[in-house]
């Protein structure tokens, strides 16, 4: 799909004559609409697999008077997850061109705002800033919520007791939580890389040097955000790790609680089996079976050789 947008009035629209575009916004495209804006701008666009280049030569290079600088962003799918892809932004020197996959939130952010308020720019260049501002207030808001996750995990474990008519805690809700903030952690972090990397490379190739100054103060402004929302997502990293540490240590108490229950219990109802397998012996000279209180003998006999070991595992704080 080939959505085509203008600036009208410093508000962007959408435009039907490709001669007023600024921006064309590829979004799984066709082979036949990869081809009409090749030839409408007279460059080359990269394909998917070149897009999913991990070498840096491949995702920032100039070619063709355009600049090309591919990014990995994140997009929720259907069943509540999120999927990484690739990104292209092309920067010819009136155009941009974005180039993906999937449907990163932060772009729909962006067209919304951007036809409700006004922008300074005719070209694509502020076009590009402004998708990087939005991405990376997006990426900063991802980050918050996933800080807001772990806030509950991190109280249970360290800080509030579990009564006991609840139980145990959700250890497996925990890990999974856990889990599920880790990869998107990691994402981030891929994203936030690629961000700066290409943020970088457009400072380095402005397409218009008219307006440099402002330009370079936006860019700086991106850059330092990117730099804190990294610092913040490293911070994240190393508690996810701690969480993951601690709520392992916890099951592993957990479970040696458990093992030292049936360990006692064992060893509790060891000496009441012994009672009742010396009673139980067919042997015919038994004192005890011609006495009248020889079978509740037996049974006060078991009975004391289970409490007497109870007794004493509780004064030890063994139980």
């Amino acid at each position: 799909m080939n959505t085509r947008y203008q600036i009208t009035e410093g508000r962007l629209l959408e435009s039907e004559d490709p001669g007023n575009t600024v921006w064309f916004d590829l979004h799984s495209p066709s082979r036949e609409e990869v081809i009409a804006v090749e030839k409408h701008l007279k460059i080359k666009l990269p394909t998917l697999e070149d897009m999913e280049e991990i070498e840096v030569s491949s995702r920032l290079y100039e070619e063709d008077g355009a600049v090309f600088m591919t990014v990995q962003l994140q997009a929720s799918t259907e069943e509540g997850n999120t999927r990484m892809g690739p990104v292209a932004f092309i920067l010819t020197t009136e155009k941009l061109v974005t180039i993906r996959y999937h449907d990163p939130r932060s772009i729909a952010i962006f067209v919304e705002r951007a036809k409700r308020h006004t922008f300074a720019g005719e070209d694509g260049e502020p076009v590009f800033l402004g998708l990087v501002e939005t991405i990376v207030d997006r990426l900063a808001d991802i980050i918050e919520r996933a800080g807001r996750n772990l806030l509950p995990i991190s109280q249970g474990i360290f800080r509030n007791p579990v009564p006991k008519a609840k139980g145990t805690r959700d250890y497996q809700l925990y890990l999974e939580t856990i889990g599920r903030t880790g990869d998107l952690i990691s994402d981030i972090l891929d994203s936030l890389m690629t961000l700066d990397r290409a943020v970088g490379y457009y400072l380095q190739h402005f397409v218009h040097q008219n307006d440099k100054e402002v330009k370079q103060t936006r860019v700086k402004t991106i850059t330092h955000d990117l730099h804190s929302i990294g610092d913040h997502a490293a911070i994240l990293s190393a508690k996810i790790t701690l969480l993951l540490d601690a709520t392992l240590g916890m099951i592993g108490i957990e479970q040696s609680a458990i093992i030292k229950i049936f360990s006692v219990a064992a060893v509790i109802f060891l000496p009441p089996m012994v009672v009742a397998s010396l009673y139980g012996m067919n042997f015919e000279f038994m004192p005890e079976l011609g006495w009248h209180l020889g079978y509740p003998f037996a049974i006060g006999l078991m009975i004391l050789s289970a409490v007497l070991p109870y007794g004493f595992f509780k004064r030890k704080g063994w139980l």
